[in-house]
């Protein structure tokens, strides 16, 4: 069985939402210096890293990150990748139903689209600009069926964006998020997948170790 790792590493280096609260690990007991166990302590935003948003993110009533069907999160994906026609066109700035109606019929039968844009490679600089999603594809994915959308970049809006449309729009459409995934090794195609976010009581989002296998 093979298996990909697509969640970017939690490090003290990783660059977080500027304004947000870092990722931050520390040893708090070490073995060499007399205890009987390493321990370690974790300080983060639940938006560092590889995460699922809830509606709670969003919406002032939106449902909490443990209210979120599991199933959503486990099941087979389509991966998509645009990164060499990204790297082609560096004003190419939206993901449009064009890009994605070639795999229709492969997003179709899984159900979960995992978007490969290649435009934030280092995880130790936030990005200036990433490309995101046209307006009209939340309505096009919902028509084919899916129920998760996942990207390669911290956000599914503009960065600077206060109304943050797309995330409202794929709520509507009853569409899951996960951002920040690390897709630098996978290739388009159908695989497992596997992305459950941590059980965090009221919490807007949380962590998710996401993966990719094929039998």
């Amino acid at each position: 069985m093979k298996i990909w790792d697509i969640s970017r590493t939690l490090s003290n280096d990783f660059a977080e939402w500027p304004g947000d609260e870092p990722f931050r690990y520390r040893v708090t007991n070490e073995i060499a210096k007399g205890a009987s166990v390493n321990l370690g302590a974790i300080g983060m935003s639940v938006h560092n890293g590889t995460h699922a948003d809830a509606r709670f993110h969003f919406e002032v009533n939106g449902a909490p990150i443990e209210k979120a069907s599991l199933e959503i999160y486990l099941g087979r994906a389509t991966v998509v990748d645009l990164s060499e026609t990204f790297f082609q066109s560096t004003e190419k700035h939206l993901i449009t139903r064009e890009d994605l109606r070639p795999h229709a019929e492969e997003i179709a039968a899984t159900s979960r689209l995992l978007v490969k844009t290649g435009r934030w490679s280092n995880s130790t600089v936030f990005p200036n600009r990433i490309p995101v999603i046209a307006a009209d594809v939340p309505a096009w994915l919902q028509k084919n069926g899916v129920k998760l959308l996942g990207v390669d970049l911290p956000s599914m809006d503009e960065l600077d964006s206060k109304s943050l449309q797309n995330h409202h729009a794929l709520a509507r459409a009853g569409i899951a998020i996960i951002e920040s995934l690390d897709l630098s090794d996978v290739a388009t195609g159908i695989y497992n997948f596997a992305a459950l976010p941590l059980k965090i009581a009221g919490a807007d989002g949380a962590p998710v170790r996401a993966v990719l296998w094929r039998d």
